[in-house]
Protein backbone atom coordinates (compact mmCIF):
# COMPACT_ATOMS: atom_id res chain seq x y z
CA UNK A 1 0.00 0.00 0.00
CA UNK A 2 1.30 3.42 -1.06
CA UNK A 3 2.45 5.12 2.33
CA UNK A 4 0.83 8.49 2.92
CA UNK A 5 3.68 11.40 2.68
CA UNK A 6 3.92 14.46 4.81
CA UNK A 7 3.84 17.34 1.74
CA UNK A 8 2.73 20.71 1.12
CA UNK A 9 0.83 21.66 -1.52
CA UNK A 10 -0.16 23.98 -3.85
CA UNK A 11 -3.28 24.76 -5.54
CA UNK A 12 -3.32 26.82 -9.22
CA UNK A 13 -6.27 28.18 -10.90
CA UNK A 14 -5.87 26.37 -14.28
CA UNK A 15 -7.50 29.33 -16.26
CA UNK A 16 -5.73 27.81 -19.31
CA UNK A 17 -4.13 31.56 -20.21
CA UNK A 18 -0.50 29.96 -20.42
CA UNK A 19 -1.14 27.57 -22.71
CA UNK A 20 -3.39 29.58 -25.44
CA UNK A 21 -1.36 30.51 -28.91
CA UNK A 22 -2.17 33.62 -30.38
CA UNK A 23 -2.25 34.18 -34.17
CA UNK A 24 1.47 33.57 -35.36
CA UNK A 25 0.91 30.41 -32.69
CA UNK A 26 3.04 31.61 -29.60
CA UNK A 27 2.10 31.21 -26.20
CA UNK A 28 2.21 34.48 -23.99
CA UNK A 29 5.79 33.68 -22.73
CA UNK A 30 6.65 32.92 -26.29
CA UNK A 31 5.04 35.87 -27.36
CA UNK A 32 6.80 38.25 -23.99
CA UNK A 33 10.35 37.28 -25.68
CA UNK A 34 9.49 37.38 -29.04
CA UNK A 35 9.11 40.95 -28.40
CA UNK A 36 12.70 41.44 -27.64
CA UNK A 37 14.05 39.85 -30.67
CA UNK A 38 15.75 42.89 -31.82
CA UNK A 39 17.97 42.65 -28.73
CA UNK A 40 21.34 41.42 -29.36
CA UNK A 41 21.89 40.15 -25.74
CA UNK A 42 18.54 38.91 -24.64
CA UNK A 43 18.28 36.57 -21.36
CA UNK A 44 14.64 34.39 -21.05
CA UNK A 45 14.31 33.06 -17.48
CA UNK A 46 11.61 30.77 -17.52
CA UNK A 47 10.46 28.05 -15.99
CA UNK A 48 10.68 24.24 -17.20
CA UNK A 49 7.83 23.35 -19.39
CA UNK A 50 6.81 27.33 -20.47
CA UNK A 51 8.13 26.65 -23.87
CA UNK A 52 11.68 28.20 -24.62
CA UNK A 53 13.01 26.31 -26.96
CA UNK A 54 9.75 27.18 -29.65
CA UNK A 55 10.57 30.62 -28.35
CA UNK A 56 14.22 30.42 -29.35
CA UNK A 57 13.61 28.89 -32.59
CA UNK A 58 10.78 31.89 -32.99
CA UNK A 59 13.85 34.59 -32.35
CA UNK A 60 16.27 32.94 -34.29
CA UNK A 61 14.34 32.51 -37.56
CA UNK A 62 13.33 36.41 -37.29
CA UNK A 63 16.88 37.01 -36.90
CA UNK A 64 18.30 34.91 -39.67
CA UNK A 65 15.53 36.25 -42.35
CA UNK A 66 14.84 39.81 -40.97
CA UNK A 67 17.93 41.04 -38.84
CA UNK A 68 20.71 40.04 -41.09
CA UNK A 69 22.67 37.31 -38.92
CA UNK A 70 24.30 34.41 -40.92
CA UNK A 71 23.46 30.96 -38.38
CA UNK A 72 21.93 30.06 -35.64
CA UNK A 73 23.87 27.81 -32.97
CA UNK A 74 21.94 26.27 -30.43
CA UNK A 75 24.10 25.51 -27.77
CA UNK A 76 22.47 22.60 -25.10
CA UNK A 77 24.09 21.22 -22.08
CA UNK A 78 23.85 17.20 -23.24
CA UNK A 79 22.83 15.37 -26.21
CA UNK A 80 19.57 13.93 -25.31
CA UNK A 81 18.40 18.11 -24.85
CA UNK A 82 19.36 18.69 -28.78
CA UNK A 83 15.72 16.64 -29.29
CA UNK A 84 14.16 19.89 -28.13
CA UNK A 85 15.11 21.21 -31.31
CA UNK A 86 13.72 19.18 -33.75
CA UNK A 87 12.03 20.50 -36.90
CA UNK A 88 8.70 22.16 -36.04
CA UNK A 89 6.18 22.84 -38.42
CA UNK A 90 5.68 26.40 -36.89
CA UNK A 91 3.84 27.73 -39.97
CA UNK A 92 0.82 25.26 -38.84
CA UNK A 93 0.14 27.32 -36.25
CA UNK A 94 0.21 31.01 -38.04
CA UNK A 95 4.01 31.39 -38.35
CA UNK A 96 5.55 32.91 -41.42
CA UNK A 97 8.32 29.97 -41.44
CA UNK A 98 9.38 27.17 -40.33
CA UNK A 99 11.53 25.36 -37.85
CA UNK A 100 14.48 23.06 -40.00
CA UNK A 101 17.68 21.79 -38.75
CA UNK A 102 19.37 19.67 -41.22
CA UNK A 103 20.11 16.55 -40.11
CA UNK A 104 23.74 16.40 -40.16
CA UNK A 105 23.91 20.23 -38.43
CA UNK A 106 22.03 18.41 -35.10
CA UNK A 107 25.26 17.26 -33.69
CA UNK A 108 23.63 15.65 -30.31
CA UNK A 109 22.26 12.86 -32.74
CA UNK A 110 26.11 12.28 -34.17
CA UNK A 111 28.08 9.14 -33.14
CA UNK A 112 31.41 10.00 -31.04
CA UNK A 113 32.58 12.19 -28.43
CA UNK A 114 31.89 15.92 -27.83
CA UNK A 115 35.36 16.90 -29.21
CA UNK A 116 37.32 15.62 -32.72
CA UNK A 117 35.09 14.89 -35.96
CA UNK A 118 31.85 17.03 -33.72
CA UNK A 119 34.12 19.87 -33.44
CA UNK A 120 35.35 19.95 -37.42
CA UNK A 121 31.57 19.34 -38.56
CA UNK A 122 30.88 22.53 -36.48
CA UNK A 123 33.95 23.98 -38.39
CA UNK A 124 32.16 22.60 -41.22
CA UNK A 125 28.92 24.20 -40.88
CA UNK A 126 30.50 27.72 -39.90
CA UNK A 127 31.62 27.88 -43.64
CA UNK A 128 28.64 26.15 -45.13
CA UNK A 129 25.26 28.04 -46.45
CA UNK A 130 23.17 26.37 -44.28
CA UNK A 131 21.69 28.26 -41.24
CA UNK A 132 20.71 26.41 -38.17
CA UNK A 133 22.89 23.72 -36.06
CA UNK A 134 22.73 22.25 -32.72
CA UNK A 135 25.68 20.96 -30.69
CA UNK A 136 26.58 20.33 -27.08
CA UNK A 137 28.10 22.80 -24.53
CA UNK A 138 31.18 20.83 -24.91
CA UNK A 139 31.45 20.58 -28.35
CA UNK A 140 30.72 24.69 -28.70
CA UNK A 141 33.23 25.18 -26.14
CA UNK A 142 36.29 22.90 -28.50
CA UNK A 143 35.22 24.52 -31.46
CA UNK A 144 35.51 28.09 -29.75
CA UNK A 145 39.03 26.58 -28.43
CA UNK A 146 40.09 25.74 -32.12
CA UNK A 147 38.85 28.45 -34.01
CA UNK A 148 38.63 31.41 -32.26
CA UNK A 149 35.30 33.71 -31.22
CA UNK A 150 36.01 36.13 -34.61
CA UNK A 151 34.85 32.95 -36.36
CA UNK A 152 31.56 33.46 -34.95
CA UNK A 153 30.95 36.56 -35.86
CA UNK A 154 27.68 37.52 -37.79
CA UNK A 155 26.06 34.97 -35.83
CA UNK A 156 23.45 33.80 -33.03
CA UNK A 157 24.65 32.04 -30.57
CA UNK A 158 21.77 30.76 -27.83
CA UNK A 159 22.79 29.01 -24.49
CA UNK A 160 20.23 26.68 -23.32
CA UNK A 161 20.23 25.62 -19.78
CA UNK A 162 22.27 28.98 -19.08
CA UNK A 163 23.34 28.54 -15.19
CA UNK A 164 25.67 25.88 -16.42
CA UNK A 165 28.01 29.02 -16.87
CA UNK A 166 29.82 30.65 -14.58
CA UNK A 167 31.66 33.83 -14.00
CA UNK A 168 34.79 31.64 -12.68
CA UNK A 169 37.59 31.93 -14.67
CA UNK A 170 37.98 28.14 -14.49
CA UNK A 171 34.45 27.63 -16.23
CA UNK A 172 35.65 27.28 -20.48
CA UNK A 173 31.97 28.41 -21.79
CA UNK A 174 31.81 31.13 -19.33
CA UNK A 175 35.12 32.69 -20.52
CA UNK A 176 34.16 32.31 -24.27
CA UNK A 177 30.94 34.22 -23.90
CA UNK A 178 32.66 37.12 -21.87
CA UNK A 179 35.15 37.12 -24.93
CA UNK A 180 32.40 37.09 -27.09
CA UNK A 181 30.39 39.91 -25.41
CA UNK A 182 33.49 41.99 -25.58
CA UNK A 183 34.34 41.55 -29.01
CA UNK A 184 30.74 42.76 -29.53
CA UNK A 185 29.99 40.94 -32.73
CA UNK A 186 27.51 37.97 -31.98
CA UNK A 187 23.41 37.75 -30.86
CA UNK A 188 22.84 35.82 -27.76
CA UNK A 189 19.95 34.18 -26.10
CA UNK A 190 20.55 32.82 -23.38
CA UNK A 191 17.86 30.90 -22.06
CA UNK A 192 17.06 29.39 -18.00
CA UNK A 193 14.79 28.11 -15.57
CA UNK A 194 17.24 28.82 -12.83
CA UNK A 195 19.10 31.63 -12.67
CA UNK A 196 21.40 30.42 -9.72
CA UNK A 197 23.53 27.84 -9.65
CA UNK A 198 23.90 25.72 -6.63
CA UNK A 199 27.97 26.25 -6.17
CA UNK A 200 26.79 30.51 -5.45
CA UNK A 201 29.02 31.22 -8.11
CA UNK A 202 27.33 34.18 -10.38
CA UNK A 203 26.63 33.03 -14.12
CA UNK A 204 27.93 36.01 -15.66
CA UNK A 205 30.37 39.27 -14.68
CA UNK A 206 28.26 42.21 -13.47
CA UNK A 207 29.58 43.85 -16.93
CA UNK A 208 28.35 41.59 -18.80
CA UNK A 209 25.14 40.54 -17.12
CA UNK A 210 24.43 44.74 -17.71
CA UNK A 211 24.77 43.97 -21.40
CA UNK A 212 21.47 41.92 -21.28
CA UNK A 213 17.62 42.42 -21.69
CA UNK A 214 16.38 40.32 -19.79
CA UNK A 215 12.63 38.37 -20.73
CA UNK A 216 11.07 36.97 -16.93
CA UNK A 217 7.69 34.43 -17.12
CA UNK A 218 7.05 33.48 -13.62
CA UNK A 219 6.04 29.90 -12.06
CA UNK A 220 2.91 31.21 -10.86
CA UNK A 221 2.35 32.71 -14.12
CA UNK A 222 3.50 29.56 -15.43
CA UNK A 223 1.18 27.21 -13.81
CA UNK A 224 -1.79 28.94 -13.20
CA UNK A 225 -2.32 29.20 -16.48
CA UNK A 226 -2.18 25.43 -17.57
CA UNK A 227 -5.33 24.05 -18.81
CA UNK A 228 -4.84 20.99 -16.58
CA UNK A 229 -2.72 20.65 -13.98
CA UNK A 230 -4.08 22.42 -10.94
CA UNK A 231 -2.34 20.89 -8.11
CA UNK A 232 1.46 20.32 -7.20
CA UNK A 233 2.75 18.48 -3.74
CA UNK A 234 6.49 18.53 -2.51
CA UNK A 235 6.24 15.37 0.29
CA UNK A 236 9.45 14.05 2.00
CA UNK A 237 9.53 10.69 3.49
CA UNK A 238 12.22 9.24 5.88
CA UNK A 239 13.60 6.07 5.85
CA UNK A 240 16.19 3.85 7.21
CA UNK A 241 18.40 0.80 5.86
CA UNK A 242 18.74 0.52 2.01
CA UNK A 243 16.56 2.79 -0.08
CA UNK A 244 15.81 -0.24 -2.08
CA UNK A 245 13.78 -1.75 0.34
CA UNK A 246 11.58 1.27 1.32
CA UNK A 247 11.08 2.97 -2.08
CA UNK A 248 7.86 0.98 -3.04
CA UNK A 249 6.05 2.56 -0.38
CA UNK A 250 6.49 5.88 -1.75
CA UNK A 251 6.02 4.56 -5.63
CA UNK A 252 2.86 4.35 -6.93
CA UNK A 253 3.39 2.02 -10.54
CA UNK A 254 -0.20 3.48 -11.21
CA UNK A 255 1.43 7.34 -11.37
CA UNK A 256 4.00 8.13 -14.28
CA UNK A 257 6.68 8.05 -12.47
CA UNK A 258 10.50 9.51 -13.13
CA UNK A 259 12.68 7.63 -10.24
CA UNK A 260 16.15 9.27 -9.82
CA UNK A 261 18.17 7.42 -7.77
CA UNK A 262 21.30 8.37 -5.69
CA UNK A 263 24.54 8.94 -6.77
CA UNK A 264 27.04 6.21 -6.19
CA UNK A 265 29.61 8.69 -4.23
CA UNK A 266 26.43 9.26 -1.93
CA UNK A 267 25.80 7.59 1.46
CA UNK A 268 22.45 6.78 -0.16
CA UNK A 269 23.59 4.45 -2.57
CA UNK A 270 24.48 1.16 -1.79
CA UNK A 271 27.48 1.36 -4.14
CA UNK A 272 25.68 -0.89 -6.84
CA UNK A 273 23.61 1.45 -8.73
CA UNK A 274 23.00 -2.19 -11.43
CA UNK A 275 21.50 -4.00 -8.41
CA UNK A 276 19.58 -0.97 -6.93
CA UNK A 277 17.78 -1.00 -9.95
CA UNK A 278 17.40 -4.78 -10.27
CA UNK A 279 16.06 -4.07 -6.94
CA UNK A 280 13.30 -1.81 -8.22
CA UNK A 281 12.06 -4.11 -11.10
CA UNK A 282 11.53 -7.02 -9.25
CA UNK A 283 9.72 -5.29 -6.23
CA UNK A 284 7.49 -3.87 -8.99
CA UNK A 285 6.27 -7.32 -10.50
CA UNK A 286 7.83 -10.34 -12.76
CA UNK A 287 10.27 -9.50 -15.38
CA UNK A 288 8.83 -10.32 -18.93
CA UNK A 289 11.37 -9.84 -21.12
CA UNK A 290 12.71 -6.02 -22.68
CA UNK A 291 11.04 -4.95 -25.79
CA UNK A 292 13.13 -5.24 -29.03
CA UNK A 293 12.12 -2.14 -30.41
CA UNK A 294 12.92 0.19 -27.41
CA UNK A 295 14.85 -1.37 -24.73
CA UNK A 296 12.22 -0.69 -21.87
CA UNK A 297 11.79 -3.43 -19.41
CA UNK A 298 8.60 -4.89 -19.37
CA UNK A 299 7.16 -6.58 -16.24
CA UNK A 300 3.92 -7.83 -15.09
CA UNK A 301 2.36 -6.56 -11.71
CA UNK A 302 0.06 -8.50 -9.66
CA UNK A 303 -2.60 -6.88 -11.29
CA UNK A 304 -2.01 -8.35 -14.76
CA UNK A 305 -0.63 -4.91 -15.82
CA UNK A 306 2.48 -4.87 -17.85
CA UNK A 307 4.58 -1.88 -16.96
CA UNK A 308 6.73 0.02 -20.26
CA UNK A 309 10.35 0.60 -17.52
CA UNK A 310 12.91 2.26 -19.03
CA UNK A 311 16.48 1.83 -17.49
CA UNK A 312 18.96 4.90 -17.74
CA UNK A 313 21.25 3.88 -15.46
CA UNK A 314 22.18 0.46 -17.30
CA UNK A 315 26.22 0.74 -17.94
CA UNK A 316 25.83 -0.63 -21.65
CA UNK A 317 25.78 2.04 -23.69
CA UNK A 318 24.86 0.80 -26.84
CA UNK A 319 21.24 -0.54 -24.55
CA UNK A 320 21.23 3.08 -22.17
CA UNK A 321 21.63 4.91 -26.20
CA UNK A 322 18.19 2.51 -27.42
CA UNK A 323 16.32 3.75 -24.37
CA UNK A 324 17.46 7.14 -24.97
CA UNK A 325 16.47 6.95 -28.57
CA UNK A 326 13.11 5.33 -28.01
CA UNK A 327 12.09 8.22 -24.99
CA UNK A 328 12.95 10.73 -27.87
CA UNK A 329 11.06 9.65 -30.35
CA UNK A 330 9.07 12.70 -31.36
CA UNK A 331 5.84 9.97 -33.02
CA UNK A 332 5.48 8.87 -29.48
CA UNK A 333 6.05 12.55 -27.47
CA UNK A 334 1.68 11.99 -27.25
CA UNK A 335 1.78 8.59 -26.56
CA UNK A 336 0.60 8.41 -22.54
CA UNK A 337 1.52 4.34 -23.03
CA UNK A 338 4.91 4.68 -24.66
CA UNK A 339 6.78 4.24 -21.18
CA UNK A 340 5.34 3.82 -17.23
CA UNK A 341 8.46 4.75 -15.25
CA UNK A 342 11.56 5.65 -15.85
CA UNK A 343 14.73 5.04 -13.73
CA UNK A 344 17.78 7.60 -14.35
CA UNK A 345 20.63 8.38 -12.33
CA UNK A 346 22.51 11.67 -14.25
CA UNK A 347 20.43 11.83 -17.10
CA UNK A 348 16.38 12.68 -17.35
CA UNK A 349 16.54 15.92 -15.33
CA UNK A 350 16.99 19.35 -17.27
CA UNK A 351 15.70 19.88 -20.81
CA UNK A 352 14.30 16.52 -20.31
CA UNK A 353 10.60 16.64 -22.06
CA UNK A 354 7.85 14.44 -20.99
CA UNK A 355 4.33 15.97 -20.33
CA UNK A 356 3.17 12.28 -18.37
CA UNK A 357 5.25 12.25 -16.02
CA UNK A 358 2.74 12.71 -12.64
CA UNK A 359 5.46 11.61 -9.73
CA UNK A 360 8.90 12.73 -9.71
CA UNK A 361 10.91 10.84 -7.05
CA UNK A 362 14.21 11.47 -5.91
CA UNK A 363 16.20 9.13 -3.66
CA UNK A 364 18.67 11.30 -1.20
CA UNK A 365 19.25 15.11 -0.43
CA UNK A 366 20.14 16.96 -3.29
CA UNK A 367 22.48 20.27 -1.66
CA UNK A 368 21.67 22.19 -4.95
CA UNK A 369 18.47 24.34 -5.23
CA UNK A 370 19.32 24.29 -9.04
CA UNK A 371 18.84 20.67 -9.26
CA UNK A 372 16.11 20.08 -7.08
CA UNK A 373 14.26 23.13 -9.63
CA UNK A 374 15.02 20.61 -12.74
CA UNK A 375 13.81 17.70 -11.20
CA UNK A 376 10.23 19.20 -10.32
CA UNK A 377 10.28 20.79 -13.80
CA UNK A 378 9.63 17.10 -14.96
CA UNK A 379 6.49 16.66 -13.62
CA UNK A 380 5.14 19.99 -13.84
CA UNK A 381 4.15 19.52 -17.70
CA UNK A 382 0.42 20.24 -18.65
CA UNK A 383 -1.36 16.83 -20.68
CA UNK A 384 -4.78 16.06 -20.61
CA UNK A 385 -5.99 14.51 -17.68
CA UNK A 386 -3.23 15.08 -15.35
CA UNK A 387 -4.97 17.23 -12.58
CA UNK A 388 -2.07 16.70 -10.19
CA UNK A 389 2.08 16.43 -9.89
CA UNK A 390 4.18 15.47 -7.27
CA UNK A 391 7.92 15.95 -6.00
CA UNK A 392 9.37 13.28 -3.14
CA UNK A 393 12.12 12.94 -1.61
CA UNK A 394 13.51 10.31 -0.19
CA UNK A 395 15.91 11.24 2.75
CA UNK A 396 17.95 8.44 4.84
CA UNK A 397 16.77 8.91 8.51
CA UNK A 398 20.30 9.97 10.86
CA UNK A 399 21.04 7.57 12.61
CA UNK A 400 22.55 8.43 16.33
CA UNK A 401 24.90 5.70 16.20
CA UNK A 402 26.90 7.20 13.01
CA UNK A 403 30.10 9.31 13.81
CA UNK A 404 28.61 11.56 10.68
CA UNK A 405 25.72 12.54 12.66
CA UNK A 406 25.95 15.76 12.27
CA UNK A 407 26.48 15.70 8.67
CA UNK A 408 23.71 13.77 8.10
CA UNK A 409 21.50 16.16 10.01
CA UNK A 410 22.57 19.09 8.05
CA UNK A 411 22.38 16.93 4.86
CA UNK A 412 18.40 16.37 6.01
CA UNK A 413 18.12 19.96 6.79
CA UNK A 414 19.14 21.26 3.69
CA UNK A 415 17.10 18.58 1.45
CA UNK A 416 13.93 19.60 3.94
CA UNK A 417 15.18 23.35 3.11
CA UNK A 418 15.59 23.70 -0.07
CA UNK A 419 11.88 21.65 -1.05
CA UNK A 420 10.19 24.71 1.59
CA UNK A 421 11.98 27.26 -0.60
CA UNK A 422 10.98 25.79 -4.23
CA UNK A 423 7.08 25.76 -2.65
CA UNK A 424 7.96 29.38 -1.47
CA UNK A 425 9.04 30.41 -5.51
CA UNK A 426 5.66 28.77 -6.74
CA UNK A 427 4.13 31.14 -4.05
CA UNK A 428 5.44 34.01 -4.47
CA UNK A 429 7.28 34.12 -7.90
Amino acid sequence: MTKIIPSVSVAYAGNGSSTKSNELGMRPMQERAYERRGEQYLLIKSPPASGKSRALMFIALDKLQNQGLKQAIIVVPERSIGSSFNDEPLSQFGFWADWHVEPKWNLCNAPGNDNGGKVQSLGAFLKSGDKVLVCTHATFRFAVDQFGVAAFDDRLIAVDEFHHVSANPDNRLGAHLGEFIRRDKTHIVAMTGSYFRGDAEAVLAPEDESRFDTVTYTYYEQLNGYEYLKQLDIGYYFYSGSYADEILKVLDPTEKTIVHIPNVNSRESTKDKIKEVEHIIEALGDWQGSDPATGFQLVKMPSGKVLRIADLVDDDQTKRDKVAAALKDPAQKNNRDHVDIIIALGMAKEGFDWIWCEHALTVGYRSSLTEIVQIIGRATRDAPDKTRARFTNLIAEPDASEQAVTEAINDTLKAIAASLLMEQVFVVA
